[in-house]
Formats: C-alpha cells, structure tokens, sequence
C-alpha cells in the first residue's frame, strides 16, 4: 500500500521534494458508550486500520489536499492563512481544523504543504474516520514543524479542534485512543481526569469482529449534540442534591436515590444510562483482569440493551446487527459501538464461529434491512507512526 500512495502523490502532486508517510489508526470501543463527556470510563482500542497521509512541505502559504477516497473532488486548495470552516472544503476541514487549533495554542504553521490521504476505515462507520485524520495531521505538524508536543497533547488538541472549528461536541475518547494505542491493548481511560491504564486484550481463541452497517451517519448532523445537552440537563438538576461534577461520580446505588431529582422521565433514562456505562466498564475491566472472557461479553451485551432503550441511539440497522449476533453460538459478547444511529457493531467471536458468524449475520441483515453489511476481523494495533 506504501508505494501505491507515494506514486499516487507523485501522480498528482508532482515528483520533486521530499515525500514522507505518516499513518494513524481507527480505533473501537469495546465498551463504555456515551460515557466520555460524563466523566465517565471508557475501554477504546487502536486498530490496524487507519489514515495514511504522504505529505510534502512547501515554501509559499498554500495548503493543497487530496484523498484517493473521495477522487471525484480532486485536489481542493486553501491557504494556512484565514482558516475557517467552509461547509464546500468538505472533509479537509479536519485537517484545516488541526492547523488552526496548533496556532491557537501558539504554534504557528508558516508555511503550507501538499497532503494527499487515504483511509481504510470504512467511511461513516463510526470507527473514528474523522479523528484518525485529526490526529494523522497533529502528528505530521508535530514532525514537519518541530512542535513540542506529546501524544496526550494531539489528543486534546484534536478534540478541541472537532469541537471548535467543525462544530461536534465529541468528548475525548476517539482522539485518545488513537493517538495513544497500544498494539495488543485497550486504554481503560478516566474521562474526567484523563488518567489511564493499558489493560492487555487476551481473547484465547476469540477474535475481534467490526460489523459495519453502511447506514451512514454524521455526527453533527445526528442526535449525539440533543444526548449530550440532556445528559446537561440531567446533571445540573441531580447535582443541587448530590453535589457532583459529573454523571460520572455516580454508582448505581447513589443514582437510584437522587434520581428523581431529574424531573424529565426521558431525561432521567438518558443518566441512567450514563450512570450505569459506567460502572459497566469498570467491571468490565476488571473481569478482563481475571480472564473472564465471559463476562467481560455479557457486560457488552447489557451495554446494547441500555444504548437500545434507556439512550436510544441504535436504531434498527445496528439492533439487527447485535440480535443476530447474540443467535450465533460462540459469540462472546456483541454490542453498538461508536455514536450510534448508523455506524458499527463489535462483537467477540470464538476462531471456529467467525464464518459462521459473518455468513449468518450478514444474510439475516440483508434480507431485514435490504443491503449489505460489512465485516471486519481486526487487530489491536499501535498509535500514529512515520513511516516513511
């Protein structure tokens, strides 16, 4: 793949100059959903699958921007001077955003450059497409300009630059995980301190299955900003009882107590959820710790019934997808993952039940939902890398 994207770039952007390539992963979440802007923990792994980006430093202010996954749009061009969202540069305000949220932490890109991109996370899957390119382009600045910044900082400067120049109120899960992946291990990160273990994923005859609905989502233009202004809502009205700073600081026991504080009933499921992810994911961890493969599954699987019914946010595509999984005899665990509304399914699926799986799966969903889905059996891969 390596040569095909440098002959590509030269293809397009001519031969001179020096060429490097750059790669950030994807990454999934393999249970503490929604829980990342409430102070809660999350369990995300970095995968193999990811951004490639070759770049060129040029000499003028001129920023030119190619990706061999939208072709059709060809090269779309820009300058690091001015930089504002622009609803037609399309997916190039990720990058433009990265640009723009260095300068405001006071480092300046003084000179543009040529990027040309490619990803094999699937487009509008949920599995961080847009945070791969936040923290591919941050990694890139870092080592094309010689800014001093760490790994965490490309994280909290990608989240910012998402929030402030495109607009979607993310939490910090998806830029952290990717830029701070561990091949082999999942991050069990503390949202509302951001401190954080690797936990080592040791699935003994069991892989890592990604079902991709195609439903395509956008997160801007999803209900995940209406979630979070309600999980607001629910915490400034729990807290004048519970003296809390986030959803997060509560376990279930002290929830079920103060929760009628929360005057809305849908609002008040909205916590619960919040509340209960939580506590989920801790266990989960910890059951991870012991090798209790099993119930480290059965935490995912009450993980989608809360995310069905107490937050809302699977939608039939991915119910399909989880119902069908949880009928297939050695699936460990199956649930949504990512926003929601669209997107993808992660599932643990026993070696000898991956075909099945996938076969049984996939043919339930097409004949229900009409289309097809996709299946990937991934690995747990490492953060952003030069590597050319």
């Amino acid at each position: 793949m390596k040569e095909q994207i440098l002959a590509k770039f030269k293809e397009i952007f001519g031969g001179e100059g020096e060429v490097s390539l750059y790669f950030a992963p994807g990454r999934v979440n393999m249970i503490g959903e929604h829980t990342d802007y409430n102070g809660g923990h999350v369990f995300p792994c970095a995968l193999t699958i990811g951004t490639y980006g070759a770049v060129r430093k040029r000499s003028d202010k001129t920023l030119r921007f190619y990706s061999m996954n939208f072709e059709k749009l060809g090269i779309i061009e820009s300058s690091i001077e001015g930089l504002k969202p622009e609803k037609e540069a399309g997916w190039t305000n990720y990058p433009k955003g990265v640009i723009w949220a260095f300068g405001e932490r006071g480092m300046k890109v003084d000179t543009g450059f040529d990027l040309l991109l490619y990803g094999n996370i699937p487009n509008g899957s949920g599995l961080s497409s847009s945070a791969s390119v936040e923290v591919l382009t941050g990694f890139i600045l870092k080592e094309l300009y010689g800014f001093d910044v760490t790994n965490q900082d490309l994280a909290l400067i990608g989240q910012f630059s998402e929030n402030k120049f495109n607009g979607v109120n993310c939490g910090i899960m998806d830029q952290f995980a990717i830029a701070m992946g561990k091949a082999g291990h999942a991050i069990f990160l503390d949202t509302a301190t951001l401190k954080y273990e690797y936990a080592p994923i040791q699935l003994k005859d069991a892989k890592i299955v990604i079902s991709c609905s195609n439903k395509k989502r956008g997160l801007g233009d999803s209900k995940y900003n209406e979630r979070r202004s309600e999980c607001e809502t629910a915490l400034a009205q729990i807290s004048q009882v519970a003296g809390i700073n986030s959803l997060g600081d509560l376990n279930e026991e002290q929830f079920e107590q103060c929760k009628n504080s929360i005057k809305d009933e849908v609002i008040r499921q909205r916590a619960k959820h919040a509340v209960y992810e939580n506590q989920r994911t801790i266990k989960a961890v910890s059951a991870l710790k012991n090798n209790d493969v099993e119930l480290f599954g059965k935490l995912m699987n009450e993980s989608h019934v809360s995310l069905r019914d107490d937050y809302e946010v699977t939608g039939i595509e991915l119910d399909t997808l989880v119902e069908e999984a949880w009928k297939v005899e050695g699936v460990i665990g199956s649930r949504m993952t990512g926003a929601g509304f669209g997107g993808c399914t992660v599932s643990i699926v026993k070696d000898d039940a991956v075909d099945t799986f996938i076969k049984q799966v996939g043919s339930a969903y097409e004949k229900k939902i009409g289309y097809k889905a996709d299946f990937y059996v991934v690995e747990i891969g490492d953060g952003p890398c030069k590597l050319v």
